[in-house]
């Protein structure tokens, strides 16, 4: 295979075993998107502001790294099947790929692994509960021990709605606790830095909206209700603002296009912009406004940028663009582009003393389709 294959079937595999929701924007769409809102400034490849990077994981997709809340530990999906060393209390990859994510929790002290979901059914969106002794995550594990099946691949890319369900567990995966029953979707759920909240994206209501609960499953509040995708939601350091990535349809006919989908069971998403929102739902704004997929937005430790992903330099360049990691006021002003490193880069972290920063990359990749874990210190 030449290098350029090589690279379109690694964009391709990023798409479908990583991105799910945010990339479904067309070459056409890009090229009639509107320009940036801010010029991209740094034209060098020095990442100058990560330092001392650090691989963590090796080999298969490994995705969605969160630190806890004390900062010294990670709960991240991956595809790779660890097992117990026999001579060590650890985890180690084992030699047969998992078909779909588990979850699994790193002390990064010893960067040993333990399993913290059932191993049935497929898994996504880990974080942490004040106190670092449970996770929650999503998992379809309650329907079957096998992973969904994925939608074909005929034209743009689309996103299957899998009957997830949001779980509390111990970081051994002992003393489960179910925190949502209703059927559908729900899941990308994050904790408010106070330890008050639980943010996620659910269909409950007949549309892919954003709620909030109390750490125990209780008290449910919607907070959007525009028609079209709300999701991949966090808190603000403070806990008092969320910001979140969103595809709303305008057009009558991407509208009904739109619906049609979401009663498959699937999402169809173009283009995905930034916005934040008070932490009751209101004072809704739009963030980004460059035409281009951008997701994972995580506040900078300020409370006045974003770190995020986004392909909004390479958009429009045939179907391959590249995804790195950007900084964004919350205005919008002042973007800067921060990865330069391989071809896709995202689901960025602060840890909680701003020191740190964690992400995922394809960079160092040895098999087309490689993520992996990566740590550095954050350099202002």
């Amino acid at each position: 295979m030449n290098s350029g294959n090589r690279m379109r079937s690694l964009i391709v595999v990023a798409i479908t075993m990583v991105l799910w929701p945010q990339l479904g924007l067309t070459a056409d769409r890009a090229k009639s998107a509107p320009a940036a809102k801010a010029a991209v400034s740094g034209s060098s490849s020095a990442e100058r502001h990560f330092k001392n990077v650090k691989q963590l994981t090796f080999g298969r997709q490994n995705a969605e790294a969160y630190f806890s809340f004390t900062g010294n530990k990670l709960i991240f999906q991956s595809t790779n099947n660890w097992m117990k060393d026999t001579y060590a209390a650890t985890l180690k990859p084992g030699d047969i790929p998992l078909g779909c994510y588990q979850m699994y929790v790193m002390d990064l002290e010893s960067e040993s692994v333990r399993l913290v979901s059932t191993g049935s059914g497929a898994t996504t969106c880990g974080y942490f509960f004040p106190g670092d002794r449970r996770v929650l995550y999503s998992s379809t594990h309650l329907h079957g021990p096998n992973c969904p099946p994925k939608p074909k691949r005929e034209g743009p890319y689309r996103w299957a709605l899998d009957d997830y369900d949001l779980f509390a567990a111990r970081i051994d995966g002992q003393e489960m606790q179910r925190l949502t029953n209703t059927p559908g979707y729900d899941a990308e759920a994050t904790v408010s830095p106070d330890g008050k909240s639980i943010v996620w994206t659910s269909v409950r209501d007949g549309d892919l909206d954003i709620y909030v609960m109390d750490l125990d499953g209780s008290h449910h509040r919607r907070l959007t209700d525009d028609v079209g995708y709300d999701g991949g939601a966090f808190f603000s350091p403070d806990s008092k603002r969320i910001v979140y990535r969103a595809s709303h349809p305008t057009d009558p006919a991407e509208i009904a296009h739109y619906k049609e989908l979401l009663g498959q069971r699937l999402v169809e998403p173009g283009q995905l912009e930034l916005f934040i929102m008070n932490a009751d739902g209101s004072g809704k704004y739009q963030v980004t406004s460059n035409g281009a997929s951008n997701f994972s937005p995580f506040f900078h430790p300020d409370g006045k940028r974003i770190i995020f992903s986004s392909n909004v330099e390479t958009r429009g360049e045939g179907g391959r663009p590249s995804f790195h990691l950007y900084l964004v006021g919350d205005d919008g002003a002042g973007l800067e582009r921060l990865t330069f490193d391989g071809q896709f880069n995202s689901f960025p972290m602060f840890s909680p003393d701003g020191k740190r920063v964690v992400w995922v990359s394809d960079r160092n990749a040895k098999q087309p389709g490689e993520f992996n874990v990566f740590l550095a210190d954050w350099v202002p």
